[in-house]
């Protein structure tokens, strides 16, 4: 199992940005690149980012796991 390393902050910061990009898909200058946003809101959604393991990073409190 993986252990949480992305904090409520940050989450909710995923969120915006993931649905930002999303909609760029339906409304902004339609292109693909906005399905992006698929990204920061999978990592929101399961609390865990592969990056931030791989450099270190931890935005979640160490007891939630």
């Amino acid at each position: 199992m993986l252990s949480k390393n992305v904090g409520s902050i940050d989450r909710i910061l995923r969120i915006v940005v993931g649905l930002g990009l999303i909609s760029l898909v339906f409304v902004g200058p339609q292109t693909p690149w906005g399905w992006i946003g698929v990204v920061p809101l999978l990592t929101a959604a399961i609390s865990f980012c592969p990056l931030y393991t791989l450099i270190g990073i931890r935005t979640c409190p160490i007891g939630n796991k």
